[in-house]
């Protein structure tokens, strides 16, 4: 067997591929003017992206192209003509603007990461995940998973924490969405290699490529990385896809969520094992190993790995105690059957015999440590088990999913007591052991399971003209306030009402005019301004009441639960008087065909005159859609099956844009919702484990149908002599006031460190 050891490779035909790759992803390909030079440099780091001035310096340099080039600058340095990049360098307000930019952006970036206890910035957070979404434009990411992992590493950036952050280079990323004419979406796939991005190909100190090896299917898979800057945080990225390895295995990084079992593992084994290996090899000694979500949990066992290989005469079970103080675990998912297992057959393919050896295990022990119970011989491997026997801290992402993952893994600790906890020697995973006390197996509260309830990156979510709002009337710091919920809540409440919604209904005018943007592109594939377009200018009325629904297509989202009293629906929306328009967002896993069916349902409804009115459906839902739509909408809709929102996210951006909430009480709106701020659906009654969920789905549609009418209709309608909705006003103030701070991912990051990290 060959050794699991880092290797480097340094040949002439290698160099040429390195240089290859390296010039045609992260090289603009042209010399900028002198004078507007400093944009190559702002385009290196994705600090720009949560930056207003950043992204309007590259938004006006040609608006049209950067909407085609889907806000990529990289791309618009490419494409956009000589032409107006010389007429640019020319106009005086412009360079300054470049110039100033870039002097920020180098002060940000000198300026040096703070210790926190253990954590340094010789000893950082090494925060790994599956997927990132830190910018439209770097497509690694599927959903909210992704998007809180971008969040938290611009937190952690802007707060100075030091962490190193490493996920994989997934060359086609997830898929682009296209709805057919009956209705059913098709995917395809776009490569990562043709769209600009600012990365760099990680080289050691003679420039030779850094490579990692990991043992998959009886051979040894070698890795290369990718370095992104995002701020002062660092993410890297593995790389399967080069000329060493043969066709398979140049594809395990292919595809995000692609596959099937076989691919999840491999991609997993590559994430977790390659990952620890590319950090010793770069010489870089984290504190922590954050593991957002299972998927990284091999990692584990290779930190056991190198403990036993360097103190030979230790046990197992004291490289377990080893890892422990190292590691910690977010879990995300609030259902057994959402989290990754793998059968005894996959973890033969992908773990050799040395590897369990050398953990001083057998074949059995190494399977038990993966399960629920170690004396089930049908039970699966799975990921979320390992993590949290190896994690000195678990936490879930708002205080009902820490319950409900505490009640759902309580088997875990009331099994294994004794070795989770290190209480006992450790002889086995598969060996019985003591009974545990008697309070763990009957009262769940005692699992050591707490919560961090998600939060977003204020910058990145709130919209330009909120900020400049908060900088006129509170001050150039405002974003400083929000560590102070009372100061903040009394600094908003001295915007006047006029200007709440004068922000509100500008941003509220662009959304309009990018739905009808988006639907003459889809329609025609032309990327002009569409002002005299017949069949689109008149299409949505920024008058009406718009509500948003955008989120993953899959079953416990209930994205047919409005849909069920259809004929009401439509006359609360087709009031002459006091009319509703609705725009729908979201994609369906590639392999999910109930939750493609469920779309293709929701498209279906077009036939209805009033219906195909009042409703819109924008295709391939990304980090830029959802910007618009949480920015510009009235109302965020929310109608999950309870308990199974761990957290949600997207209402807490709504809600920073003074957007209310109409929401399910689940996740993070039972933390958030006080009555004043927004709308709930239904109680707290009533979740998955009801003997009659049809039952629960018809009195959830019919308090839907309730509050919107009778309540977010009536309110949003309810104006004063000057036309304004005082009451509505006064419940965006208190949205804007309470969820802002209470939400920020500065907040989540400060958690973290108080109760995960130290």
């Amino acid at each position: 067997m060959i050794s699991p050891e880092l290797i480097e490779e340094n040949s002439e035909t290698e160099n040429f591929l390195i240089n290859q790759q390296s010039e045609k992803v992260s090289e603009i390909g042209r010399k900028l003017p002198d004078p507007i030079k400093g944009l190559e440099e702002i385009s290196d780091n994705f600090y720009w992206s949560w930056q207003r001035e950043g992204v309007e310096l590259f938004r006006s340099l040609e608006p049209i192209l950067w909407e085609k080039v889907e806000h990529n600058p990289r791309r618009l340095l490419k494409e956009v003509s000589e032409f107006l990049l010389w007429q640019k360098a020319s106009e005086t307000d412009y360079v300054e603007k470049v110039q100033r930019f870039v002097e920020k952006q180098r002060k940000y970036l000198s300026e040096s990461c703070v210790s926190y206890g253990r954590i340094t910035s010789d000893n950082p957070v090494a925060y790994f995940c599956a997927e990132y979404g830190i910018h439209s434009s770097l497509p690694l990411y599927s959903g909210g998973l992704g998007i809180l992992a971008g969040d938290h590493l611009k937190s952690a950036s802007d707060m100075k924490i030091p962490l190193v952050a490493v996920g994989l280079f997934y060359r086609f990323g997830y898929f682009r969405q296209k709805i057919s004419h009956d209705g059913w979406q098709e995917e395809r796939y776009v490569d990562s290699f043709g769209l600009d991005l600012p990365i760099k190909l990680v080289v050691d100190e003679k420039g030779r490529r850094v490579v990692v090896m990991v043992h998959i299917r009886g051979r040894e898979v070698k890795a290369q990385a990718w370095l992104i800057s995002v701020g002062r945080v660092r993410l890297y990225l593995l790389d399967t896809n080069i000329p060493e390895n043969n066709e398979i295995d140049r594809h395990i990084t292919g595809h995000l969520y692609g596959g099937d079992s076989e691919t999840r593992i491999v991609q997993e084994k590559v994430l977790g094992i390659g990952g620890v290996r590319l950090l010793k090899k770069l010489g870089i000694q984290p504190s922590v190993y954050h593991l957002n979500e299972g998927h990284s949990a091999f990692l584990t066992l290779e930190l056991a790995r190198q403990f036993l290989e360097e103190n030979p005469d230790k046990s197992f079970q004291d490289a377990v105690s080893y890892v422990r103080e190292k590691c910690v675990f977010t879990t995300h998912t609030p259902v057994s059957a959402g989290n990754d297992a793998f059968s005894p057959e996959l973890i033969d393919a992908c773990f050799d015999k040395g590897f369990i050896s050398a953990l001083k295990l057998t074949r059995e022990e190494l399977l038990a440590f993966g399960k629920v119970n170690p004396s089930d011989q049908n039970e699966w491997f799975g990921m979320t088990p390992l993590a949290l026997r190896m994690s000195g801290k678990s936490n879930g992402v708002s205080k009902k999913h820490a319950e409900v993952s505490r009640k759902l893994w309580q088997a875990i600790f009331v099994t294994n007591r004794e070795s989770f906890f290190g209480q006992s020697d450790f002889s086995g995973a598969s060996e019985s052991l003591e009974t545990a006390s008697e309070s763990l197996e009957t009262d769940s509260s005692s699992v050591p399971i707490i919560h961090v309830t998600n939060g977003v990156h204020p910058l990145t979510w709130i919209a330009p003209q909120f900020q400049a709002l908060y900088e006129k009337f509170i001050g150039e710091n405002w974003i400083e306030k929000l560590e102070n919920p009372i100061e903040w809540k009394q600094a908003v409440e001295r915007i006047p009402d006029e200007e709440i919604w004068k922000a509100h209904q500008f941003l509220k005018n662009l959304l309009i005019h990018y739905i009808r943007r988006k639907l003459f592109a889809r329609d025609t594939g032309r990327f002009e301004m569409i002002h005299e377009h017949k069949d689109t200018r008149h299409f949505f009325d920024p008058n009406i009441l718009t509500i948003g629904f955008a989120r993953r297509v899959t079953g416990y989202k209930r994205w047919n639960l409005i849909l069920r009293d259809f004929e009401r629906l439509i006359r609360i929306i087709d009031n002459p008087e006091r009319p509703v328009q609705f725009v729908f967002a979201g994609k369906a896993h590639p392999q999910d065909r109930e939750a493609k069916i469920l779309l293709q349902n929701l498209m279906s409804q077009n036939q209805n005159e009033a219906w195909l009115r009042r409703a819109a459906f924008i295709e391939d839902y990304d980090q830029e859609i959802a910007k618009n739509l949480v920015q510009g909408v009235d109302v965020w809709l929310n109608v999950p099956r309870r308990p199974l929102e761990a957290s949600g996210t997207s209402g807490q951006k709504a809600a920073m844009n003074g957007v209310l909430n109409f929401s399910i009480l689940d996740g993070w709106w039972i933390e958030g919702y006080n009555g004043e701020n927004g709308f709930a659906i239904g109680g707290l009654d009533g979740d998955i484990h009801s003997s009659n969920q049809d039952e629960v789905d018809a009195q959830d549609a019919e308090s839907f149908y309730q509050v919107l009418e009778h309540e977010v209709v009536r309110l949003f309608y309810e104006r004063d002599e000057k036309g304004l909705p005082r009451k509505w006003i006064s419940m965006m103030r208190n949205s804007i006031q309470t969820l802002t701070p209470q939400f920020s991912s500065n907040r989540m990051l400060k958690e973290y460190l108080e109760k995960i990290y130290t």
